[in-house]
């Protein structure tokens, strides 16, 4: 039998009071630039996506490999790369995708920092080259409408623990209609341990971040708020606010355990 070859739905794109808004063939927003500003994040859980900066030491901040699984709007693909200046790969399924944001959304032709690549994330993090490989992993796979995360169990979460270095960061975007906050931050925390799971409040869009790493140990509340001001005399994010927003995994959460 010969494999079908996946169809794609167009991508297409929006404007509105100078931003500029990608969308999958739907209403749906999957990611969106300033014009004016393409190196600002727009999008708020994006900039929460960054949340990780606070768990990183500031000698190292910039250090390592940075992975996006799912591309959007390529935020935060040109902010490894273009602003904190770290080896950066992008993996994402839709070539539509990749296309949309070569051309309007000012994503760099790959070099020796940058590689994006079309692939499943599934796949790619399954490959065993890739263990123990990288620094700082952001994950953010949905479909054209939105309502769950593609990739959510907790096979994929061990997969994703397992990419990553000893003190290795992972952020994932929470979202959609049919989501379930608590079932995924489970299968997060079975796979990555309870004690090395986080989250922040939701958005006003409903967008809850998870942070999870791996081997991590947590600073003292005075180096996390140094950390914060750092990361915002530098980079222009909310780090202080991220800073009351973050919270360990709820009790019923780790009861489910």
């Amino acid at each position: 039998m010969r494999s079908k070859t996946p169809t794609w739905g167009p991508a297409t794109l929006s404007e509105f009071d100078g931003v500029r808004f990608l969308h999958l063939d739907s209403i749906w927003v999957q990611g969106a630039m300033r014009i004016r500003k393409p190196d600002q994040l727009e999008l708020e859980y994006i900039q929460r996506m960054c949340a990780w900066m606070l768990w990183r030491d500031e000698a190292q901040l910039c250090d390592g490999h940075a992975v996006q699984l799912g591309l959007g709007a390529a935020a935060l693909t040109r902010f490894c790369h273009g602003q904190l200046k770290m080896q950066t790969t992008a993996v994402e399924i839709n070539p539509e995708v990749i296309a949309a944001c070569r051309q309007w959304f000012r994503l760099p032709a790959n070099d020796a920092r940058l590689e994006v690549v079309n692939d499943d994330a599934g796949r790619w993090v399954l490959d065993d080259s890739r263990l123990q490989t990288v620094d700082v992993l952001n994950v953010d796979v949905y479909d054209h409408d939105a309502a769950s995360p593609v990739l959510d169990d907790e096979a994929f979460y061990a997969a994703c623990r397992g990419v990553l270095v000893e003190g290795g960061l992972m952020t994932v975007n929470l979202f959609g209609r049919s989501a379930s906050f608590a079932r995924s931050a489970a299968r997060i925390a079975r796979a990555f341990g309870s004690d090395q799971v986080w989250s922040l409040a939701p958005t006003k869009e409903g967008n809850t971040v998870v942070v999870a790493a791996r081997g991590v140990v947590v600073p003292s509340r005075e180096v996390l708020e140094q950390r914060a001001a750092t990361i915002e005399s530098r980079f222009k994010l909310p780090a202080r606010k991220w800073l009351r927003l973050v919270r360990p995994l709820a009790q019923n959460i780790l009861q489910a355990l």
